[in-house]
């Protein structure tokens, strides 16, 4: 099971670098990373694998807050046109909605929606 964290920075230069080093402190490895806001502050949500609030732990030291986290649903899919058109139709059609979409390490795609089960099932994913 993968988590997707939100952790809030200063927009400013090292603000990755630190949540980074705090998550590799953790013994924990980033799977995918987005940032979200061109202002003051932004946004990064980080991809890792539940590590038991170890990740969390590591990050409160260095004065790092999640302010939301929850588990995502990763789908490994070809690089190629129209894969991720083909997923997002079946997500469509099972009638739940995305809230968050990214691209993870690997050629995995990471889809969010507060309905997790039935993202699940129109994915054919079982974790």
């Amino acid at each position: 099971m993968h988590m997707d964290l939100v952790i809030e920075v200063e927009n400013e230069p090292g603000a990755l670098a630190g949540v980074a080093r705090a998550i590799s402190d953790a013994g924990v490895n980033i799977s995918a990373a987005t940032c979200i806001g061109a202002h003051q502050t932004a946004e990064l949500h980080i991809l890792v694998p539940n590590s038991g609030g170890a990740t969390e732990h590591s990050l409160s030291l260095e004065h790092l807050n999640v302010t939301r986290k929850r588990e995502v649903v990763i789908v490994e899919i070809d690089d190629s046109p129209g894969a991720l058109a083909d997923l997002s139709r079946r997500v469509a059609e099972a009638g739940v909605n995305l809230d968050l979409v990214y691209v993870a390490t690997k050629n995995r795609v990471v889809f969010g929606s507060e309905d997790l089960d039935g993202l699940k099932a129109a994915l054919g994913v079982n974790n």
